[in-house]
């Protein structure tokens, strides 16, 4: 049993994913790491097996075909809560988001028994967050949907920083696919939110964040992930409707 499993998805990220930051995750968070292939076609696999073959605590969870990134991070949790993980998170493979934020949210997941802690890209004096105008006016724009489809505010719904408890509720919210590929974030949010409202939630301002070039979210991929939120609050809605009934 592990205190912590951070889930990272990869989908032909050989030349992309840092070894280094493996390790200091692993170390700076005390955690375990289990890196998801989802069906790469270039050399990917074969370096997160030589990652895992190096270090005790990062393993490997292949999966037989591309699924996409909202099905590949729902198996990895799945995977470590059932390998008996009281801590799970997710986190991207090109560290924009750097292995000491990631530590630090899963810090203040175990010292404040919180069940959703997640990361927020906020431009604050001090804080060295590094991105481009538009993802930033177009995140705005995504946000504020986000916060009316799930009926709560919340700055940043897409930072790829997230730790959860494990529980009940992380359970159910996992236990069938996102109808969103890229909006599937606000699907698990909204899961959780279900169960209690917002108690436990957490939303925590990084000191510093990086974009990174080559992101496989591009201008047409933010169009479909705001278009996908319809769907979402369909879905929500149902889900919401199925908790009443038990």
């Amino acid at each position: 049993m592990t205190s912590c499993t951070v889930v990272i998805p990869c989908y032909n990220e050989e030349r992309r994913l840092d070894p280094a930051a493996v390790d200091l995750l692993v170390g700076a968070a005390d955690c375990d790491v289990l890196l998801v292939d989802d069906g790469s076609t270039d050399g990917t696999l074969a370096l997160l097996s030589s990652l895992a073959a190096t270090n005790p605590r990062v393993r490997v969870h292949p999966m037989p075909k591309n699924v996409g990134k909202s099905e590949a991070v729902r198996h990895g949790l799945i995977a470590a809560l059932a390998e008996g993980s009281a801590l799970v998170g997710f986190t991207d493979a090109d560290f924009a988001t750097p292995p000491a934020e990631v530590a630090r949210l899963v810090n203040i997941a175990r010292t404040e028994s919180r069940r959703v802690v997640i990361g927020s890209r906020v431009g604050l004096l001090g804080h060295d967050i590094a991105r481009r105008n538009l993802r930033h006016y177009t995140g705005r724009l995504f946000a504020t949907l986000s916060s009316i489809v799930l009926g709560f505010g919340v700055y940043d719904t897409q930072c790829g920083a997230k730790v959860f408890a494990a529980g009940e509720a992380l359970d159910s919210a996992l236990k069938s696919r996102f109808v969103g590929r890229w909006s599937f974030d606000v699907e698990l949010l909204g899961r959780l939110a279900a169960w209690n409202g917002t108690e436990g939630f957490l939303e925590v301002p990084l000191v510093e964040w990086r974009e990174v070039g080559g992101s496989k979210l591009g201008l047409a991929g933010s169009v479909r992930a705001t278009l996908e939120l319809i769907r979402v609050r369909r879905e929500l809605r149902r889900y919401r409707h199925t908790l009443t009934r038990r």
